[in-house]
């Protein structure tokens, strides 16, 4: 929807190719059944939607989305101790992924340049490997039929079949890398406690692969209607059940801290446990390719795909929107190579979240055929010395949550400022504790 709405800025009419019937209000389909896990939308992605939906975060809101300040309402555990709660540097929304998808639906749909084919399958591409002139689709029921256009857009997620309607067009494979930590996660919805409904923090408890076996990890998002959507997850060897009746147990006695447990146990479960394996890292690099047609593009989890767990999908997809929209505003359509540049463009926010979310997965056991290479070493020890100056340490903390957001480029991590501080090391000593204010845990009915 949100490359709908970017194109829409610069084109006359745009179509919508959409497999599944999309419902009239918040409410789950067939074809997101992730939509039934956590999902927060970091800084970076609130900033790229409101310029192409300008006013959509008050939207969000009065819808009953909730905003989280970054790192002042988030109570994390990282993998060298908890973080402080530091003034607001960035911020997230919160919100169930049915509401937040009615919602942009519900304005990019309200124009009338963009047009929805409902219940319809894209089945391949038209034309050449130097351009692409459409896309063949097949309505459900009917026969199969072409949509010519300037300009196709590949959107449809993981489950994009773009590399091999390349090769069906002459051109080579494109280098993909995949990292798979085996990493299961199940998610419940929950009623919070009645004084936790408003302003509770965010929950986080992430794993600490130096202590060797499972990464397990768990998060807690207030969502609307003072609900808690709840995530567990657990890398081989270390998983989830998807039994109802293990998931607190889980949470309490798995996790590296028992208190994603102790809240579940104070509050009133709204839902079954929804369980997936689908969170295998892979990345397309269509940038690199030595041959690309004009008229096609990819976006999101079509070129790449992150472990939901680190949260940056969303972000990402909003910001290729834009991105590409953009492109296409500096350069005009007649420009030669339009969809090189625009597929150029959109590997920056790629690779950041790319980075993020390889940097702990790359090294469980079995995660790729020829384990970490020497620069994800390097990489991830710094950020390890990193977040461990951030536990003490609120300027880099803010540094930090600048990547994380994607809202700056890793680049600002190597500034001299920054390395000094990274060789200082924390500033402050480290917490003994999660920090919940006594208000907080009372609400939560926490002793």
């Amino acid at each position: 929807m949100l490359a709908a709405r970017a194109l829409a800025d610069v084109a006359d009419r745009v179509v919508v190719v959409e497999r599944d019937a999309l419902p009239a209000a918040p409410g789950p389909r067939k074809g997101l059944p992730q939509a039934r896990h956590a999902h927060m939308l970091w800084s970076g992605g609130v900033r790229a939607m409101e310029e192409l939906l300008p006013g959509i975060t008050g939207t969000l809101r009065e819808a009953g989305a909730n905003r989280r300040p970054v790192t002042t309402d988030m109570v994390a555990l990282g993998t060298r101790g908890w973080f402080r709660r530091w003034d607001e540097s960035h911020h997230v929304i919160l919100a169930g992924r049915d509401l937040l998808d009615a919602t942009v639906r519900a304005r990019v749909l309200a124009d009338e340049r963009v047009e929805l084919v409902q219940r319809t399958e894209a089945v391949g591409l038209t034309g050449t490997g130097g351009a692409v002139t459409g896309v063949r689709v097949r309505p459900c029921g009917g026969p199969e039929r072409t949509l010519d256009a300037d300009l196709v857009v590949d959107a449809s997620g993981r489950g994009s079949q773009a590399a091999h309607w390349l090769t069906g067009l002459g051109l080579p494979r494109a280098e993909r890398r995949e990292v798979d930590a085996g990493l299961a996660y199940a998610s419940r919805l929950y009623r919070a406690p009645a004084a936790a409904r408003d302003d509770f923090p965010i929950v986080n408890i992430q794993p600490d692969r130096r202590e060797g076996g499972p990464g397990r990890a768990g998060f807690l998002l207030p969502i609307e209607e003072g609900r808690w959507i709840v995530t567990l997850c657990g890398t081989r060897g270390g998983r989830p059940s998807p039994e109802n009746d293990d998931f607190v147990r889980f949470a309490r006695e798995d996790l590296r801290h028992p208190l994603i447990g102790d809240l579940l146990e104070q509050a009133e479960p709204l839902s079954d446990v929804s369980f997936t394996r689908a969170t295998v890292n892979r990345r397309h690099f269509y940038e690199r390719m030595p041959a690309w047609p004009s008229g096609f593009t990819v976006l999101g989890d079509a070129l790449a795909a992150f472990n939901p767990v680190y949260g940056h999908g969303l972000a990402v997809a909003a910001q290729s929107a834009l991105l590409m929209r953009d492109t296409v505003q500096r350069h005009g359509w007649d420009a030669p190579g339009l969809s090189r540049r625009i597929q150029k463009a959109v590997a920056r926010p790629v690779g950041a979240a790319w980075d993020l979310a390889i940097g702990q997965d790359v090294f469980y056991p079995g995660a790729t055929e020829q384990g970490p290479t020497l620069r994800d070493r390097l990489v991830t020890a710094y950020v390890d010395r990193l977040m461990h100056t951030a536990t003490g340490n609120g300027r880099i903390a803010r540094r930090v949550t600048d990547v994380t957001s994607l809202e700056q480029e890793a680049g600002v991590l190597l500034t001299p400022s920054v390395l000094l501080a990274a060789a200082v090391g924390p500033l402050k000593p480290g917490l003994s504790g999660p920090p919940l204010t006594a208000a907080e845990r009372k609400a939560a009915g926490l002793t």
